[in-house]
């Protein structure tokens, strides 16, 4: 149990955590964009100097695009091990036009800090530096070992994370990770998640004629790429809704009668939601409910398409090429690289004759359950419970966090702890991206309970 006397601490600090983290934000840490090479590495040398103020052997380590930092604190060697996993870099913040305020200079408006990068992930991740800051205020020493890893990569995908991860497996090895990066249910209602559908997405090329053709003079002899295309997208689903490729559903593992019943319990507004997204209906397979569609059931969707003369005007040319993106969210028991053998598989049966097809994976990730019963998903129960006042629920999420899946590949790890303290409405990805600041102070308790919790 954490002692009174580091939430006291934490809360005598409110203000100077803030101002710190403003700080953190005012950096334009954007990894997908090269001018900003100099930024990304401030802002590395931030965390780092942060990490070593605690007392951690810390360093940066290169790679081809932007710096990690790795930093450890050994307490003693028969104390369990946590291995804390966060990223400094941001998104761009375009559209700047429909910022109320500029994203890079930190506004404090309704009880939010409002700038890039407040809940993705700068200002969740930096609620475990002050949570440990705070502890060593009071009693001097971590009561665990603690080893943390930011990276500079997350938002163009990790491409340097998981070699990293492989050349230094020893030195990574713990008993529990943590990654605060993804929100809670709502507002006031913290959540942990065990769940996550993992990802298999593919680009489909169509090519027929080697050139574009006039219709008048080629129409009717020739294969049409966009026809052929659009009859191999409309055949990928059945009228039902559900994906039509053969053994697609051989390996889903279906929802257990209490993650039903909890997903049940939940507040779900879907007149609200449908007013949210702009739509009259909400569409999706049978028998499930919305949350359990958008959570814990595959999909298949075309992300993109493209091929001909869409510009102003008319074009009258039968193209020589078509494509189109298509992605499917993948739920446990579903293997990643079994799905993407029967979609190409199967693309390429309904290919029709006069076109060449090549069906390529972009990237993919397997899906990920976590069980409730491992030792470290009670200490983030309790620990959340100090921190936010009440108990958390349980959540599946729709999307894929790859280095999940690369935590349990690489390192061995059964317990990832999946943590959210932002909100899902504070605008991660886009314009006046916020953090509530009260999740921000709640979530620096949480951290310092979960210390203080047995792990293992």
């Amino acid at each position: 149990m954490v002692p009174a006397t580091i939430l006291a601490r934490i809360d005598s600090q409110k203000q100077r955590y803030i101002n710190e983290l403003q700080d953190f934000l005012r950096i334009p840490s954007i990894s997908t964009y090269s001018q900003h090479i100099r930024d990304i590495r401030r802002a590395a040398e931030f965390v780092l100097s942060h990490i070593r103020k605690l007392g951690f052997q810390a360093s940066l380590h290169e790679t081809e695009r932007h710096p990690l930092v790795y930093g450890h604190l050994q307490t003693s060697p028969e104390d369990p091990t946590l291995l804390v996993y966060g990223h400094y870099d941001v998104q761009p913040p375009e559209p700047l036009e429909e910022w109320i305020s500029p994203p890079f200079e930190p506004a404090i408006r309704d009880g939010c800090v409002y700038a890039r990068g407040a809940t993705d992930d700068k200002g969740q991740f930096f609620t475990y530096l002050k949570a440990m800051e705070a502890i060593m205020d009071v009693r001097g020493s971590l009561p665990l070992n603690v080893k943390i890893l930011v990276e500079g990569e997350e938002e163009i995908a990790s491409p340097s994370l998981k070699p990293f991860l492989e050349k230094h497996k020893t030195e990574l090895s713990a008993q529990v990770a943590v990654i605060s990066d993804g929100s809670q249910f709502a507002h006031g209602i913290p959540a942990i998640t065990y769940g996550l559908r993992g990802l298999s997405y593919f680009q489909i090329d169509l090519t027929g004629p080697r050139i574009d053709l006039h219709s008048g003079i080629f129409g009717g002899i020739v294969t049409n790429p966009i026809q052929a295309l659009t009859e191999i997208l409309y055949h990928l689903k059945n009228p039902d809704g559900t994906v039509a490729i053969p053994g697609f559903y051989d390996d889903v593992i279906d929802l257990e009668k209490w993650e039903r019943e909890e997903m049940a319990s939940l507040p779900h507004d879907e007149d609200a939601l449908r007013s949210y997204l702009g739509i009259d209906e909400l569409a999706g397979e049978r028998g499930y409910t919305t949350l359990e569609r958008k959570t814990a059931r595959p999909t298949l969707d075309v992300n993109g398409i493209w091929g001909g003369f869409s510009g102003e005007g008319a074009k009258t040319v039968i193209p020589s090429r078509a494509g189109a993106k298509v992605s499917m969210r993948l739920v446990p028991n579903q293997k990643q690289r079994r799905i993407e053998s029967l979609f190409v598989d199967f693309v390429k049966s309904l290919a029709p004759r006069g076109v060449r097809i090549k069906a390529t994976t972009l990237h993919g990730a397997d899906p990920v359950l976590i069980s409730r019963d491992k030792p470290g998903i009670r200490a983030a129960e309790q620990a959340i419970e100090i921190g936010f006042g009440k108990k958390p629920v349980f959540l599946r999420e729709g999307g894929s966090i790859p280095i999940v899946n690369w935590f349990k590949e690489v390192l061995g790890l059964e317990t990832v702890l999946l943590l959210g303290w932002g909100s899902p409405d504070d605008g991660a990805h886009s314009p006046n991206e916020r953090f509530h600041l009260d999740d921000y102070h709640r979530g620096i308790r949480a951290v310092a309970a979960l210390l203080h919790e047995d792990l293992v």
